[in-house]
């Protein structure tokens, strides 16, 4: 039987963890209790959620506010799949629209949001800024092969493999999904230059930074959903300690230019059942240990699969 547990651990004076975890996908009915079990080490304990919670805002509701409850502090970016508009959706709000919504929703939890100032995580060796991102993605991650997002489109339609975002996914008011990523980026870009070049950063966002992750999807035309060009020097040209994504459901760690990229989903039943959770379903960003240290402690009862 899984370890049931509530109980916190104090580490030494106090001392949190700054832990990790994305693609929740709180609606899917085998996914809550993963989310229900999800507690910290330390009263002291962060939680990056880095997007795709669920699609509605009242899972979302629930889900960020029971981890709002549980967490020291919790900061949210968004995924792709909170920004669709379903058919039955009583929230028939689109593109910034919906994102200022979900925003709004997230103060009143107590929930930090990349409109919010960077919080600094108070780190053994010193503060580190948490930059969450909203960046989306361009379609400049093309499929092989092609040299413009139309051709690139046209594979992933001829193949099958097109995302719902296609469908579910509106930009209003911008004219297009990259229009609105590039504004996204270049707002995002000028406050990251601003920032305190002394203080590493922690990025978290839901797409990943660079485009070496997306190499081994099974569907590589898929990858054109999965972020842009414009933030491939991002974790060069700032002073980046780590960087936190998902979207891709792969979970792992890599290595770009000697810095750290965390791929914290947990991804869909048929997915998690599969791989199970070697690593624990909260993953560590710091204090940093290695691969082969025991994973963050989280409660494990879920419905089903291998843990």
């Amino acid at each position: 039987m899984p370890r049931e547990s509530t109980s916190k651990e104090t580490g030494p004076q106090g001392a949190g963890r700054l832990l990790a975890v994305s693609d929740l996908h709180a609606a899917v009915t085998d996914n809550r209790p993963i989310v229900e079990s999800l507690h910290p080490t330390s009263d002291a304990d962060w939680l990056i959620v880095a997007g795709d919670v669920a699609e509605r805002p009242e899972d979302i509701r629930w889900a960020l506010g029971l981890l709002a409850d549980r967490f020291a502090k919790v900061i949210w970016t968004p995924g792709n799949h909170e920004l669709w508009t379903l058919d039955k959706d009583p929230v028939r709000l689109r593109g910034q629209a919906r994102y200022d919504h979900l925003v709004e929703l997230c103060r009143e939890l107590g929930v930090l949001t990349p409109e919010d100032p960077f919080p600094l995580w108070p780190g053994p060796d010193g503060p580190v800024a948490i930059a969450p991102l909203f960046l989306l993605y361009d379609y400049t991650f093309r499929a092989p092969g092609t040299h413009t997002k139309e051709e690139s489109l046209a594979v992933a339609h001829k193949s099958g493999i097109v995302c719902n975002d296609e469908y579910l996914l509106h930009p209003d008011p911008y004219p297009t999904r990259d229009d609105w990523c590039r504004a996204r980026v270049a707002e995002t870009e000028r406050r990251l230059a601003a920032h305190d070049p002394e203080i590493p950063l922690v990025l978290a966002g839901h797409w990943p930074l660079v485009r070496e992750p997306t190499s081994i999807m099974w569907y590589p035309e898929f990858a054109q959903w999965c972020g842009t060009e414009l933030t491939a020097d991002w974790h060069r040209r700032f002073n980046v300690t780590a960087v936190v994504y998902g979207h891709l459901h792969i979970p792992r760690t890599t290595w770009y230019d000697g810095v750290r990229f965390e791929e914290v989903s947990i991804g869909y039943p048929r997915e998690w059942r599969e791989r199970g959770h070697p690593r624990g379903l909260l993953r560590q960003i710091l204090p940093y240990e290695p691969e082969s240290a025991p994973p963050a402690r989280t409660d494990t009862a879920t419905s089903g699969g291998t843990l």
